[in-house]
């Protein structure tokens, strides 16, 4: 599931940080009703936790990726709306990109297909970058302060939690839209997810993906990342059933909270509340509800707040 560092062992897919997906966002565009506002994080060039050398990342989206936000509107676990970015080599500090949107039979293909709504749009690499207008759709794409908060310290010595968040001032590269929501779907409750996929030899192969914070151990993570919403629970049921179990779960209970989290989606509800998990804003506390779930309850918070460098206007980073 979504988290930084996707690979195992706290590495990047394919030992390269513009690869990786760190976190999807989808909330109600504020002040704008009739509108979403979705957000994926990709590359946390600047955080240091991963065993990448710090030499071998760089600020910038990955010139062979594809960068895609996929939604689900009835129910079965297939994108029936994409919208997918790609970019051309990172010359000379500029950069620029490419989305397109997908409906139907074009969101379920793994290269970039239907409208493109935005062409030639640079990467923002500094504070200089503005938003532009993509048809409907207004669109942001570029390097801004990583909005996520842990303790990721604690978290990897047995949750003794340091008081110190290993994200704040760090860095991520972020595409962003906002967008009418019959571009959703019409039905007002959807799943989403991300992937990000990267051509090898001409073909193109899904590394990361997530629709929640993390939740799969190690020895799943690049299955995980590889894998699809719809094959989820017949995978991971079980297996996460028992690792809940070792959490402390009583079996039937450790089953039906597997069962909540499959598959890895962020669910999506216009007509109910904004609060996760039925969207994910950017200040959610949603380290400490994942930790919270993991331990059956007993580990409630790590005593973090959100960052205070948000904006109010799009794209809110």
């Amino acid at each position: 599931m979504s988290n930084h560092f996707s690979a195992a062992y706290l590495k990047f897919p394919g030992d390269d940080a513009r690869l990786d997906l760190t976190d999807l966002y989808v909330f109600p565009t504020p002040g704008a009703p009739g509108r979403t506002t979705l957000i994926i994080d990709v590359n946390p060039f600047t955080t240091g936790l991963s065993a990448t050398a710090l030499f071998l990342m760089s600020p910038d989206f990955h010139p062979d990726a594809v960068y895609r936000i996929n939604i689900d509107s009835d129910g079965d676990n297939q994108a029936d709306a994409a919208f997918s970015a790609v970019f051309t080599d990172a010359e000379g500090g500029r950069q620029v990109g490419t989305v397109s949107y997908a409906i139907g039979d074009d969101a379920r293909r793994m290269e970039p297909a239907g409208e493109v709504i935005a062409s030639a749009v640079p990467a923002g690499f500094d504070a200089a970058a503005h938003p532009v207008q993509a048809g409907e759709c207004e669109l942001f794409m570029g390097v801004r302060s990583d909005p996520f908060f842990a303790d990721a310290e604690g978290a990897l010595h047995g949750l003794d939690w340091t008081g110190e968040d290993s994200f704040a001032g760090k860095d991520a590269q972020c595409i962003a839209l906002q967008v009418p929501d019959d571009m959703l779907g019409p039905d007002p409750a959807i799943s989403v997810w991300a992937t990000v996929s990267v051509r090898h030899d001409g073909t193109l192969v899904q590394v990361d993906r997530g629709g929640n914070p993390f939740i799969n151990p190690d020895y799943a993570k690049d299955r995980c990342n590889a894998g699809h919403p719809a094959d989820d629970v017949a995978t991971y049921l079980q297996p996460w059933s028992r690792l809940l179990q070792e959490n402390g779960y009583p079996a039937a209970e450790a089953t039906e909270a597997a069962a909540s989290v499959l598959p890895d989606v962020l669910h999506y509800d216009r007509d109910r509340p904004a609060a996760y998990p039925d969207d994910r804003s950017l200040t959610d506390d949603v380290f400490s509800a994942r930790m919270s779930f993991l331990t059956h309850g007993e580990v409630t918070s790590d005593g973090l707040s959100p960052h205070d460098d948000m904006l109010t206007e799009f794209p809110y980073l």
